[in-house]
């Protein structure tokens, strides 16, 4: 984990690698939470008889909005990012998913400093977001993750 006390110290990562999340697997019990919460129940999502039986994967798979939901978890793990009155989810783009994550798939968070700017006094920064996927070689997905920080 890094850590950045301003923005000096973050734009010296400017399009480099800042790191790598800690493996998460994803669970059929975070999966049905997460279609309770957003009232997704698609049955490829929360039917493992079905999804065995029926689905492209012979297994349910994490929702796509599920594990971009898992950014901000995943983040913390790689900066942290001190001296801030505020943080910011200011936006994502450009996101595409390369492949599901399968029930009990291990996902790993790579960010890399796409762009950074002061923007009288507020720090825009863009992160180049990967969610690999263990022991697959496409990710879930790739985009730019957009964070803005006040700093003290």
């Amino acid at each position: 984990m890094i850590i950045i006390n301003n923005f000096e110290e973050y734009e010296s990562h400017l399009g480099k690698e800042i790191g790598l999340s800690q493996w998460h697997t994803i669970n059929q019990n975070q999966i049905n939470q997460f279609a309770d919460a957003t009232l997704d129940h698609q049955w490829i999502h929360v039917d493992k008889e079905k999804a065995e039986r029926e689905g492209p994967f012979k297994a349910t798979i994490a929702h796509g909005y599920l594990t971009l939901s898992l950014i901000p978890y995943l983040w913390k793990q790689i900066a942290d990012v001190r001296n801030i009155k505020m943080e910011i989810n200011y936006g994502i783009e450009n996101f595409k998913f390369g492949q599901p994550v399968l029930v009990n798939g291990e996902v790993q968070l790579k960010a890399k400093l796409k762009a950074i700017a002061n923007l009288r006094g507020t720090t825009k920064v863009v992160i180049e977001a990967t969610l690999n996927i263990k022991d697959q070689k496409k990710p879930a997905y790739t985009g730019d993750v957009v964070f803005l920080y006040h700093f003290i």
